[in-house]
């Protein structure tokens, strides 16, 4: 490695991007061109970054295996920092494979972080949790330490450990001040203001309050039985009712655990679970085709009741009853908590996050940029959607845990 070369490496594991261009800028070598694809990267222009390293990686050749590795992890931080979520898992697997059989531990290291990341992003935690028991972080550098602490507390922000989450952001801003990178401390104070920022609203005998997350992790150890209208689901204790893939049953859920003890008229659980404006006598039997499977899947937590009218809910074991919803209820609450993490997101990579179909997601963008919330910039495969107003609610209940669900 000549003079220059390590120069400009210097410079970027210094944080100085334009310091290494300065060095490398009119070299075309393959070393000089990874180099520069890196430090395009930091300076934010993906694409010419992406181009670079690419080309870094054809010079090097086929002997030099470990250097295009390296070029491939590269590129997977810049898909990742892009939130470019197709781009090709098993092409990072690979480098990783490559690099820990050349004994580059270091690099390895930081290539499983960056598949457990993307695996945090899609909603994998519990494929994430094993990835992060197996990873030896002690090889890192400072700031890829400082990344591997930001994954540890978005698992567990997205787990509801508050504490653990706490935990990893203190470490995260000691070994962040080893760095000199402003974009790895506004990511650690993003993160933070989540533990203070209101998470849910909890709706109890007709009264709504505003919880934080560890009051949301300490209502989810009670005894109380809960719809959870955050991440669509009806929970006690350890025990989960997922619902998120059945809006119908949710939606009658809803309305007899906000009634309870109450019942609900057949008239108004078919308006609201089936749109109809008319029961007629095929609602009426849709319906108790679908409050037979509610009842089925509440086998244990609750009995769903006919009444002279209707159904009524009652939780088993005289336990409370509450409803936990976001603090701002929108249709459309899904993608802009994913738009929430500042980063710029293209509509695929949406799509892959929250498991919707990239139409859909496309749909529910154009329904938000009309109200002003999000916006775009760039065309074709090229467009980006970012937040255009700072969210003042902790997003973490409303991201995707299909894991931990499903």
């Amino acid at each position: 490695m000549d003079s220059l070369i390590s120069a400009a490496a210097q410079a970027l594991a210094a944080g100085d991007p334009l310091g290494a261009l300065n060095r490398v800028a009119l070299r075309d070598d393959p070393p000089a061109l990874a180099l520069r694809g890196i430090a395009m990267a930091r300076l934010g222009d993906v694409i010419r970054a992406k181009v670079l390293l690419r080309q870094a990686a054809r010079g090097f050749g086929p002997k030099a295996a470990m250097a295009r590795a390296r070029c491939a992890v590269a590129e997977a931080e810049i898909a990742l920092a892009a939130r470019d979520l197709s781009w090709p898992t098993k092409t990072l697997a690979e480098a990783r494979t490559t690099l820990e059989q050349h004994g580059d531990r270091t690099n390895a290291a930081y290539a499983r972080s960056l598949e457990i990341r993307r695996m945090v992003l899609v909603g994998q935690l519990d494929e994430a949790e094993r990835g992060l028991a197996d990873l030896d972080p002690s090889p890192l550098h400072p700031a890829a330490r400082t990344i591997y602490e930001l994954i540890v507390a978005g698992l567990a922000l997205r787990r509801l450990q508050t504490k653990a989450a706490r935990s990893a952001l203190e470490r995260a801003s000691r070994t962040a001040h080893r760095t000199r990178s402003p974009e790895l401390h506004a990511e650690i104070e993003r993160a933070a203001t989540t533990l203070s920022a209101p998470a849910a609203r909890l709706t109890r005998d007709g009264e709504d309050h505003l919880l934080q997350l560890d009051e949301v992790e300490a209502l989810f150890r009670s005894d109380m039985l809960i719809l959870d209208a955050c991440r669509l689901s009806i929970r006690q204790g350890s025990q989960i009712v997922p619902l998120a893939r059945r809006p119908v049953l949710f939606a009658l859920a809803r309305r007899l655990v906000e009634k309870s003890p109450d019942g609900v008229p057949r008239t108004e659980l078919i308006a609201h679970a089936f749109r109809g404006k008319d029961a007629d006598e095929s609602h009426r039997a849709r319906l108790r085709v679908e409050i037979g499977r509610l009842r089925h899947l509440l086998r244990g937590l609750a009995e769903v009741n006919a009444t002279k009218d209707g159904f009524a809910l009652r939780p088993g074991g005289n336990r409370d009853v509450v409803v936990l919803a976001p603090p701002v209820e929108d249709e459309n609450a899904s993608v802009l908590a994913c738009l929430a993490d500042g980063e710029a997101w293209s509509s695929s990579g949406l799509a892959v996050a929250l498991g919707e179909s990239q139409r859909t997601v496309q749909r529910a963008l154009e329904s938000l940029a009309s109200s002003g919330k999000v916006q775009s910039f760039g065309r074709g495969r090229a467009q980006r959607w970012t937040c255009t107003v700072v969210t003042e609610f902790a997003t973490a209940l409303l991201l995707p845990a299909w894991s931990s669900l499903d």
